[in-house]
């Protein structure tokens, strides 16, 4: 999965924004199950989807606070 940039984020909706941080925390639990056992190649995937989590939580957090 090919890196998010903060505009396309933005143009998601509440419930699509909901979802993607849903499945971006699955996605981080699962690096990490594989960091564990020994089978992670490509560790800088684990980086790049804590931060796609920031700022999905960001633009949560903005709307929340715009609302």
């Amino acid at each position: 999965m090919p890196q998010t940039k903060a505009k396309d984020i933005r143009e998601l909706s509440l419930e699509e924004l909901q979802v993607r941080l849903r499945d971006l925390k699955q996605e981080g639990l699962n690096l990490r199950l594989q960091s564990a056992t020994g089978q992670l190649e490509n560790t800088a995937r684990k980086g790049l989807v804590r931060k796609e989590i920031a700022r999905v939580m960001t633009v949560l957090s903005d709307r929340r606070n715009n609302a």
